[in-house]
């Protein structure tokens, strides 16, 4: 909202102007939602999106009322089947939810459950000492956003089954239809086409939330079948690493074989892995660490079965007891001598590994998405146990002791290295001010809010989108060759490298443990590179910088890829941008044009080409219609962005009325920082058997 202006002692007058009336409103204009139609109408507050994101949530509430019986310890086996026609079904051999008549609603316990929002046993009375689902909204908003579920219980020796149809309104009244010796439940449901975009499921997707949920609660059997016929297969794009049709996960070791998985492609500074379990307090604290040779840390929280992306207390009480205990492991054998100063919680956190796993009786997550703890007691607890069994680890295991300390002590002298170095990069007096890189140009605007970085591959593409951009809110910064891959390298080489540093200095949020992310100068940091190998290679070095240095920054929405066209078709006068080889075909397709209809050229030369002359002399004799066609068609294919003219780049790539960008986010922070050590990390195998698996699925590699 812009500021008023007004002169020292005079009050601002404002006029306003009473509104017009549009139409009678009173109590008939209030809609009261019933039931679940408040769920239909704004299914995205319930389930984040209705994108592949929601529909996967879909199934992630059933299965967490699975797992909710497995942490009370009735459930041992849990079954997920991707069944024809998108149908989705989740059996357990729980409990089963009750069926007898509820005491207020008059009606099955089974149809308060499937039918009610907040409803279950997990608030109170007994139905669950720790849950996943406190805050959630449970089966009711499967069944709401479906257009068909069926209930099936296995209680008190006999079969209860239910249906309901349509969002939620039961088809049938609950009945029996047979004897069983077993308990449990299944839910089977098919999602409703008029709320999603499309009922596709992934099977990688699923495969691995239930795999991280099957080391969260160890000794519990998960069969994932995949029961669809081949057309439906087809479309999902995520099955062809898992060919297999079914896959089964059993962990006995919990989070302690969930640390051994991150760390699979990783070389290890010590052998054994630390594992504690404990309860203190009503809360139960499970942690397991281990220590790599990465200059990264990678530490995931859960509560209850749920991820905090955020953390929250009981990080904060497992971060401040491993700082405390290893400062005093060290100083109790001397390692650190009195002279020396403590350890810091950057130096213990270098090449961390860790899972910190609370299940809690009365969760305080902040906000429906539950990324973050705050119950206060959780951090007293996380930080009795794990500190008084880490001291008595490091005493047990002296030679992997030796490892950690050894580690940290490295971190803490490239610490003190990277401060010097960010010191004289990022050094600001009184009088000299913030020096911006003199290779960025920069926007004129000062609102941050509308302000864009193209971070742009070579001089020669800086030359053309410095002429073509919008001065007022977009500013450029050209990267000479490929910058620095941060996944093997510390702090103190960053800061010494010329591209990196040009960059640091141009976000203005400092780096390492002095980074602020409200000091940001741009909303968006646009990464716009060529659309080839190298290209592609100086993208992902950039990606990995703002992973391991800046993961705010993508969580918060700032980055994000440009997309410039990779081929232009010239047709007389009028011109059309493609963007990939697909979006080529469709063009072909849809005019009715062949290969041998075109002509096409890697250069936009005004004089006629080799190739056009070729063309000429075959299409001498031809109808005066036929030649014409293939004189006027011209397909330029765009090896790099300096092949571009300020005006063209300006129109496909930098103009925000006609531009296609897209949004770098993260969904699983566990998944992305193995596929960046995967592929920027130090090992090779991991990286072959990658390029093995997925060489099938790339097309037209240019090399």
């Amino acid at each position: 909202m812009p500021k008023q202006r007004t002169t020292k002692g005079r009050i601002p007058i404002v006029k306003t102007q009473a509104p017009k009336q549009t139409g009678e409103y009173s109590a008939k204009n209030i809609t009261v939602l019933e039931g679940l139609d408040a769920v239909r109408k704004r299914p995205g507050m319930y389930i984040g999106s209705t994108g592949s994101r929601g529909l996967h949530h879909m199934i992630w509430e059933v299965v967490d009322n699975a797992f909710d019986e497995a942490m009370a310890g009735y459930c041992t086996h849990i079954t997920l089947r991707l069944l024809p026609g998108h149908w989705i079904s989740v059996a357990d051999n729980g409990r089963g939810i009750p069926v007898d008549m509820h005491p207020k609603k008059k009606v099955s316990a089974l149809e308060v459950v499937m039918t009610q929002l907040h409803a279950g046993g997990k608030f109170g009375d007994g139905g669950y000492k720790v849950s996943g689902g406190l805050h959630g909204v449970g089966v009711s908003v499967v069944n709401a956003l479906s257009t068909d579920v069926r209930a099936e219980v296995h209680r008190e020796g006999k079969i209860w089954v239910q249906e309901y149809k349509n969002g939620g309104k039961p088809k049938t009244k609950i009945k029996a239809i047979g004897k069983t010796k077993t308990t449990g439940t299944t839910i089977s449901f098919h999602a409703d086409p008029a709320v999603f975009e499309n009922l596709n499921f992934h099977w990688k997707t699923i495969i691995d939330h239930l795999r991280q949920q099957a080391y969260l609660t160890k000794g519990v059997h998960i069969a994932i079948i995949d029961e669809r016929p081949e057309e439906e297969k087809a479309s999902d794009d995520s099955a062809v690493p898992f060919p297999n049709a079914a896959y089964q996960f059993y962990f006995e070791g919990g989070i302690a074989s969930y640390v051994k998985h991150i760390n699979k492609n990783k070389e290890m500074k010590h052998d054994t892995v630390f594992y504690a379990e404990k309860e203190s307090d009503g809360v139960l604290v499970e942690v397991a660490l281990q220590y790599t040779n990465d200059y990264s840390e990678s530490l995931f929280a859960f509560a209850n079965n749920i991820i905090n992306p955020d953390g929250g207390m009981h990080v904060a009480g497992f971060r401040a007891a491993l700082t405390r205990t290893l400062n005093a492991y060290a100083r109790n054998k001397n390692i650190l001598k009195e002279k020396d100063a403590n350890l810091s919680g950057e130096d213990v956190r270098e090449g961390l590994t860790a899972i910190i796993s609370v299940k809690i009786p009365d969760p305080q997550f902040e906000g429906q998405t539950k990324s973050k703890l705050g119950n206060p007691e959780v951090k007293t607890a996380v930080e009795a146990v794990f500190g008084d069994s880490f001291m008595i680890f490091l005493e047990e295991h002296p030679r992997d002791a030796e490892g950690i300390i050894g580690k940290c002590l490295l971190a803490a002298k490239a610490r003190q290295a990277a401060k010097i170095a960010r010191d004289t990069v990022l050094r600001k007096s009184a009088l000299e001010g913030f020096t911006l890189p003199g290779k960025l140009a920069d926007c004129s605007s000062k609102n941050t809010e509308e302000c864009e970085l193209y971070i742009v591959e070579g001089d020669s593409a800086g030359g053309s989108a410095k002429q073509g951009r919008d001065r007022n809110t977009q500013a450029i910064l050209p990267l000479r060759g490929k910058v620095l891959n941060v996944e093997r390298a510390r702090l103190d080489k960053i800061l010494t490298n010329n591209e990196l540093k040009s960059l640091i200095i141009a976000l203005g949020t400092n780096v390492g443990e002095m980074f602020d992310a409200s000091k940001l100068r741009y909303d968006r940091i646009i990464i716009m590179t060529d659309a080839d190998v190298d290209g592609s290679h100086i993208r992902t070095l950039l990606l990995t910088l703002f992973f391991r240095y800046f993961p705010s920054l993508i969580y918060e929405g700032h980055i994000y890829i440009a997309q410039p066209p990779l081929f232009s078709i010239k047709s007389g006068k009028d011109i059309a941008w493609l963007y990939n080889e697909e979006a080529l075909d469709a063009y072909k397709k849809k005019h009715g044009v062949t290969d041998e209809d075109i002509i096409v050229t890697e250069q936009d030369a005004e004089e006629e080409t080799e190739n056009e002359k070729s063309q000429k002399s075959k299409t001498k004799g031809l109808p005066a219609g036929k030649a014409s066609q293939k004189l006027k068609l011209n397909i330029q294919r765009y090896k790099g962005l300096g092949e571009m003219n300020p005006e063209q780049l300006w129109e496909t790539t930098m103009n925000p009325k006609t531009r296609v960008m897209k949004k770098v986010t993260i969904e699983d922070g566990e998944k992305a920082s193995e596929i960046f050590d995967i592929l920027m990390g130090s090992e090779v195998a991991p990286r072959k058997k990658f390029i093995q698996t997925h060489a099938k699925s790339v097309k037209n590699l240019d090399i």
